[in-house]
């Protein structure tokens, strides 16, 4: 059973990409292809580069990121430890301003692993 948050955050996430890509701007959508390239497997696998943007996200403080980069990085197989030691990481380059979005990224990543 998928939690709340996710199926609420999945459909208006869908649903506002597709307002901007609708509008049919080549650079928008090319940025968006680029972006969703980028976290493919290559000479890193897929799963270490999802936790490099969960980790961006937490330093730049972005809450639409995070909960997009949990729920990847918990369908490629990231362990609980493997999330708090990236938690760890945002919180070293991030300084004390990242707490916040920590507590937020651990309150979810708890729901992930109870109801996915």
């Amino acid at each position: 059973m998928t939690s709340k948050w996710r199926r609420e955050f999945e459909n208006e996430r869908s649903r506002l990409n597709e307002v901007v890509l609708s509008s049919g701007n080549l650079g928008i959508k090319r940025f968006f292809a680029l972006d969703e390239q980028a976290y493919h497997a290559g000479v890193l696998p897929a799963n270490v580069k999802e936790l490099m943007g969960l980790t961006a996200s937490i330093v730049l403080h972005c809450d639409d990121c995070i909960s997009y980069h949990l729920i990847k990085c918990k369908e490629a197989g990231i362990s609980k430890e493997e999330f708090y030691e990236a938690f760890n990481i945002a919180l070293v380059v991030g300084g004390s301003i990242v707490i916040p979005h920590i507590r937020l990224a651990a309150e979810r990543l708890e729901i992930l692993f109870e109801k996915g």
